[in-house]
């Protein structure tokens, strides 16, 4: 760089040609923003490549915020550039204000190129600090849900009163390898774009075969081959009537195991396929048909289970291996039905139940059709004033109501408990009976997949309405007492929904 102000032309066209675009501020400062993105992008990358888990977001850091500032910083060249090439046209001379001239032999000017390299290294440094502290806070699970907080705040709401809620989401939602790394980036770059432009589905949608299997994420934690046997567990339920009736059942519930080197091969988990292997073809975007199954026990035998309207056989692309996700589908972002939210209130008397009709009524509020949050407020309020105007436990009861509102529905996401059907168990959705319907035949035509007795994998050991009733134990197991009709005929979700008033 020349201390003339009136260079020769000759002399500047001797000089490189990255330095003859850079000799004023503007594109010297635009060439330091440019260098800082390129070192945050081999920082963000090197980080992400050695870090223990993949971060879908840092697709965004890397691949669209740093390349952003570069574009940037080369705008700033180019501007500069076109500035001071404007100015020789008009002048004839490289000179101006833009115009970069350091004579060395001045003190001003060696102060000033002191400050310009100094900030330029203090630049880099918090570019380094910022993009390190970024990618850990892109790791964070309040990231991870309110960053994105329309399309994910019925997941994050849900997860944050889960089992798993001390699970970090990238342990489970982001998986090892180099393709998953390359799907990840991608991935986090498309919900960026569908968020900024809000065309992202409502409901979120789930593809049943586009999540991690279970030996990725669940067995990390949880060991497969433990045998459970038996555990009890206790329902407390309240009548839809006027004095909010309890009924409790208790029953042990047989989860048992599926190796036979740590326990016998029944209960529950005998669908484990470690002594027996399971393979299958689910039907519908939730995955709530299965048509076809395919059993292969310890001995080897094959036996192949279909329902009538299940023609031919499967393509080999559609058969899937059964793991923990088919029946713990919702393990973290589980949504309660209104019966069971308002049965816990119950339960802990956060809501009242000796207040009349109050579980009808609170369900009933909860699931009126509603567009948006503020509506439903206002809606639970109105509606629980008018029915019961001069009790002074009506302001507890809204509060609890709205409270159940906010952590279970989700309006402007069209997200609640009637979105994400759960597969474990079979009150409100079909789950184990999507194959233990007594319609999977075998090719003999007579053997099906129906559980042969309920007690195969539960036994309840006391169910009534009373004290006295509870009192009464029966190790070897009671029949099941439904209140309103003999339900042998029916499967539980045939009638029950979640919400439905004559169902507990």
């Amino acid at each position: 760089m020349s201390t003339d102000p009136e260079e020769k032309p000759a002399a500047t066209e001797r000089m490189p040609w990255f330095l003859r675009i850079v000799r004023n501020w503007v594109s010297l400062a635009g060439a330091v923003l440019a260098m800082g993105a390129v070192f945050a992008f081999v920082l963000l990358f090197f980080v992400d490549i050695f870090a223990q888990h993949a971060n879908p977001y840092m697709g965004i850091l890397a691949y669209v915020v740093a390349p952003a500032f570069f574009f940037g910083g080369l705008t700033l060249v180019l501007l500069g550039h076109w500035i001071q090439r404007r100015q020789k046209k008009k002048t004839g001379l490289e000179a101006g204000a833009l115009r970069l001239n350091i004579d060395l032999s001045k003190k001003r000017h060696r102060s000033l190129l002191l400050l310009f390299a100094m900030a330029s290294v203090c630049f880099l440094f918090l570019t380094a600090f910022g993009s390190y502290q970024t990618y850990h806070l892109t790791e964070t699970n309040s990231f991870c849900g309110e960053t994105c907080h329309e399309p994910m705040e019925p997941q994050f709401v849900a997860y944050q009163t889960s089992a798993h809620a001390q699970v970090a989401c990238v342990a489970c939602h982001v998986g090892p390898g180099a393709t998953e790394y390359v799907k990840t980036k991608v991935n986090g770059v498309r919900q960026l774009y569908h968020t900024v432009l809000g065309d992202f589905d409502r409901p979120i949608r789930l593809h049943q075969r586009d999540r991690r299997p279970s030996d990725e994420t669940c067995q990390s934690c949880h060991w497969q081959q433990k045998y459970t046997g038996s555990v009890l567990r206790e329902y407390k339920h309240y009548l839809a009537d006027e004095e909010n009736t309890p009924f409790t059942v208790k029953m042990m519930v047989h989860v048992g195991g599926g190796d036979p080197l740590h326990g016998p091969v029944k209960g529950i988990h005998w669908h484990m396929n470690l002594s027996n292997r399971i393979e299958f073809v689910e039907r519908g975007e939730t995955g709530d048909s299965i048509p076809w199954v395919r059993l292969t026990d310890a001995d080897g035998k094959v036996t192949v289970f279909r329902t009538e309207d299940m023609e031919g056989d499967p393509a080999p692309e559609e058969i899937v291996s059964m793991d923990c996700m088919d029946c713990h589908n919702r393990p973290a972002h589980r949504f309660d039905t209104p019966n069971d939210a308002v049965d816990r209130a119950l339960v802990n008397h956060r809501i009242d139940p000796s207040m009349p009709w109050v579980k009808m009524k609170a369900v009933e509020a909860l699931t009126r059709p509603y567009q948006n949050r503020e509506e439903a407020m206002a809606s639970i309020e109105e509606y629980l004033t008018a029915e019961y105007p001069d009790d002074p436990r009506r302001g507890e009861l809204v509060g609890q109501v709205q409270d159940i509102y906010r952590q279970n529905f989700f309006p402007e996401m069209k997200a609640d408990w009637r979105t994400y059907p759960e597969h474990i168990g079979h009150k409100n959705w079909a789950g184990c009976f999507r194959c233990h319907d007594g319609e999977h035949y075998a090719e003999d035509g007579e053997t099906t997949i129906k559980a042969s007795d309920c007690t195969t994998c539960h036994t309840i050991v006391s169910q009534g309405m009373t004290p006295e009733e509870l009192a009464t134990m029966s190790p070897e197991g009671l029949p099941f007492v439904h209140l309103d009709f003999e339900y042998d005929s029916v499967d539980c979700a045939d009638c029950h929904t979640g919400a439905n008033q004559e169902e507990e």
